[in-house]
């Protein structure tokens, strides 16, 4: 009998059902409550300087790749996402897009930063360093943009949003210059951007949620309280987890360390979900993975905070689950895997990367941070995923999109191959607690 089939026919519903309770509880714990706090002191420095970093950004052409690597840098999608728009307006350079993006941290940095903060710092400091370094030489020497402008240019008019005809990423601007973010979206009453209404599940639940908005209101309000209340529970348990060497957690609901461990991972993850598949429509925006200029209130940054959180916890949860399941099923050792494949993990790190959004970097860092993957691929991943900050792109001008995340994969697929021959840490397990 094939491994496989072995490990398949060894599974029973109760080892599913502690794969699932155990990835819910420990998702939000190890993660999420991390990612609160970051995402929280990101929003409040937008709300305290009413959006002065942005206009900074705008008004120093100079520094532009610099700064692009430094909001993408950031953990999350929130700080390259600040710099799509600005390109979009012809307010920064291409090269600025470039090394946001090259620099972005995305989604899969909290687990990373979390589980392995060592090679996190210097994961991220290489991606930063190389985003930096390519942002400015596609400005200054353009590196063959215009070619693979031409070749993008083939297929974009057709998908691009609106149906929008193009121009030239490589003459140094947008290639939708004139396009206006404005026509394309419906405004709601308080200043937010409300998604067009749309038929199935979706415009069902719409239309209920605006019959019975001021009950969903207040529920989703008190939710909300509860939620930060329970993440700073979370927070407390995640550093006593950390501080007592990551040990092993059992399921308990008693008063002590292992219950607020426990508890706070079960109804932080219920509140999470919550928020995000309902919260958002009736108290939020309808959007998330979207940096906003400034806030109105320091409600609203906490506000802000917890809905970006919430939808990092969607994503961790199902690549908990994803992976825990699929080693259960399968029976095969992925470190046995990478470790075979060689110089094609680095590679396989980068060519993920061209997948937009988190969720497949998130179990990439999932994978690395149980030891199945060597460094070298980690932080050829880092540099080439673009997160969430390529859907805005993709959204106003695909063609953009679609050379700003291929010159992404140059610079991953340099770094992460001459780690895997150079870096004598670049192996397997390193900086995991």
């Amino acid at each position: 009998m094939t491994p496989a089939l072995s490990a398949l026919a060894a599974f029973t519903l109760a080892d599913a059902a502690d794969i699932f309770v155990f990835s819910v509880r420990d998702g939000f714990v190890q993660v999420s409550a991390f990612v609160a706090v970051t995402v929280l002191l990101f929003s409040y420095v937008q709300y305290r300087t009413g959006g002065r970093l942005v206009t900074y950004l705008t008004e120093n052409e100079r520094v532009q790749p610099l700064a692009g690597a430094l909001l993408g840098l950031t953990p999350g999608c929130g700080g390259a996402i600040i710099a799509m728009p600005l390109y979009i307006r012809g307010t920064v350079s291409f090269g600025t897009v470039i090394a946001a993006l090259a620099a972005t941290a995305g989604d899969s940095a909290f687990v990373i930063l979390a589980l392995a903060p060592e090679a996190a710092a210097y994961a991220y400091g290489l991606a930063f360093v190389s985003a930096v370094l390519f942002g400015h030489a596609v400005d200054r020497y353009g590196l063959g943009v215009a070619r693979v402008d031409r070749a993008v240019s083939r297929i974009s008019r057709p998908i691009t949003d609106g149906g929008f005809a193009t121009t030239n990423v490589a003459a140094g601007g947008p290639s939708h210059p004139d396009y206006d973010p404005d026509d394309h979206a419906h405004r709601d009453p308080n200043g937010g951007c409300e998604r067009a209404p749309r038929d199935g599940v979706r415009g069902a639940w719409n239309r209920f949620a605006r019959r019975f908005t001021p009950a969903l209101a207040t529920f989703s309000h008190l939710v909300h309280v509860v939620w930060w209340v329970v993440a700073f529970a979370g927070l407390a348990a995640g550093v006593l987890y950390l501080a007592r060497g990551a040990p092993e957690v059992p399921l308990s609901l008693a008063p002590t360390f292992f219950g607020l461990f426990t508890v706070a991972g079960l109804v932080g993850t219920t509140a999470s979900f919550y928020l995000h598949f309902v919260g958002r429509d009736v108290i939020g925006t309808g959007r998330t993975g979207r940096i906003r200029d400034d806030f109105e209130s320091t409600y609203a940054t906490f506000q802000h905070a917890a809905m970006e959180t919430s939808m990092v916890t969607v994503w961790v949860i199902v690549a908990y689950l994803a992976y825990e399941y699929a080693v259960a099923l399968s029976g095969v050792e992925i470190a046995a895997l990478a470790a075979a494949a060689g110089v094609l993990a680095p590679v396989a790190g980068a060519l993920l990367g061209l997948i937009p959004g988190c969720g497949p970097q998130i179990v990439f860092a999932q994978v690395y941070a149980e030891g199945a993957l060597p460094f070298s691929a980690l932080t050829a991943n880092a540099v080439s995923q673009d997160g969430d900050a390529l859907f805005p792109l993709m959204a106003i001008d695909m063609k953009a999109a679609i050379v700003a995340t291929i010159y992404t994969t140059l610079p991953a697929l340099v770094v992460g191959v001459a780690l895997h021959y150079l870096w004598p840490y670049s192996q397997f397990g390193f900086g995991v607690l």
